[in-house]
């Protein structure tokens, strides 16, 4: 019995990664100030937005691995392959704009936390970029997932900072179960945003093209279920624990305006003490060192998608250049502008957003057709059950981002 147990552990380590670490990354400097947004705003009333995004999450990040495995190919390059150039095109182009801003999002997360600790984002950028950099175009597929696990751990920060911040578990539970919410502008912005920064498209193109980088095979599919679930789950568990700790501090002492993470982890300092914002700041690290080292990734797979270039972490430069150029390229530039004088760090997070949400509508129909197609998808094709599922979810982010528009040009 014990050497069965030890080889299904065995063989779920093996195949576990695209899930966990795409899920966990989900958990960005942006997602975090999402998440500390809607727990300082709302308390604990619309947690249950979060339960519907880590649903939606699983869903998708489930059917974009069960793809890559199938397919053998990324996301983008499916796209071009059945919906033609054009469209395929188009969603590169789209994810490398959007890529670009929540790159810049992720070394503003770097840089503003490691100011609560007194470093200047003139050193603590340079060396993020250097640290991420050598791991990706020096190491190995092999070498690159550990880190990535490593990275992933820091997060287990945010459990600490909730319990540190004695929560009210039953109105926790009860906003988790209970849907309501005023119908006003801020509280669907910061709904809609839950949704899209859980399920985010630079996550759909990472998980897919991450799992054909991985070679796992047919046989694999239903570890890479467990381990999608796990991730997914895992992210929903950090961003609830996010929720409550603003919710239980800031919220319940009148405070509801915040702009970023940073700005939560120094409220908390004399709420909750000074351990409980430096474990804050230190999740805000790890998460935009994990974000900032699988954007630029996913970026380059989906070029290398797009023109059919090779796209592995065990290849070299030589071997794979376009690769692992806009791996450098997007580092680089994403990098390079948090460190210009009197940028407006707003207006790119909030046009990344705004490319975030018209990217998801898109690429989550593709993913629906190639579901569906029983050419690319032979006995896996999606069944019609698993096909209302997912048209459910697509009819969701349409009405959270046409409400959004809604908002806008009505205020």
């Amino acid at each position: 019995m014990m050497t069965t147990r030890k080889i299904r552990l065995a063989a779920f380590l093996a195949v576990m990664g695209p899930g966990v670490i795409a899920g966990l990354a989900d958990d960005d400097p942006a997602g975090i100030t999402t998440y500390s947004q809607l727990g300082t705003q709302f308390g604990y009333r619309m947690l249950w937005t979060l339960v519907i995004a880590t649903a939606a999450l699983i869903i998708f990040q489930d059917l974009g691995s069960r793809i890559g495995v199938v397919t053998r190919q990324g996301l983008i390059g499916l796209v071009r392959q059945k919906y033609g150039a054009r469209a395929g095109s188009f969603s590169a182009v789209s994810l490398i704009l959007a890529n670009l801003g929540t790159m810049t999002a992720e070394f503003a997360g770097v840089a503003a936390a490691g100011q609560l600790f007194g470093v200047s984002r003139y050193v603590t950028v340079p060396i993020t970029g250097l640290v991420i950099s050598y791991l990706v175009l020096r190491g190995t597929f092999k070498k690159a997932e550990r880190v990535f696990f490593a990275l992933s751990a820091v997060f287990f920060a945010y459990i600490i900072a909730g319990f540190m911040s004695h929560p009210n578990w039953s109105s926790a539970f009860k906003g988790m179960v209970t849907p309501t919410m005023p119908l006003n502008h801020q509280a669907i912005n910061i709904a809609t945003a839950t949704l899209g920064t859980t399920l985010a498209p630079w996550g759909l193109a990472f998980i897919q093209s991450y799992a054909v980088d991985k070679r796992l095979t047919r046989d694999d599919l239903k570890l890479l279920r467990a381990d999608v679930w796990v991730g997914s789950l895992l992210t929903g568990v950090i961003g609830f624990f996010v929720v409550i700790t603003c919710a239980a501090t800031l919220n319940k002492q009148h405070i509801f305006s915040i702009t970023d993470a940073s700005q939560a982890a120094v409220a908390l300092k004399p709420l909750a003490g000074t351990l409980a914002k430096d474990i804050f700041a230190i999740g805000i690290i790890g998460a935009a060192l994990l974000a900032a080292s699988i954007l630029p990734l996913s970026t380059a797979y989906s070029v290398s998608d797009l023109t059919g270039s090779p796209a592995a972490l065990d290849d070299n430069f030589q071997e794979a250049p376009l690769f692992y150029s806009t791996f450098a390229a997007i580092t680089i530039i994403g990098g390079g502008l948090i460190m210009i004088p009197g940028i407006s760090l707003i207006w790119i997070l909030i046009s990344s957003q705004i490319l975030n949400a018209i990217l998801l509508l898109p690429l989550l129909s593709y993913m629906y057709g190639i579901a569906k197609d029983k050419k690319l998808m032979g006995e896996f094709v999606a069944k019609r059950s698993s096909l209302n599922v997912y048209g459910s979810v697509i009819a969701l982010v349409a009405v959270c981002v046409l409400a959004q528009f809604w908002f806008l040009f009505h205020n």
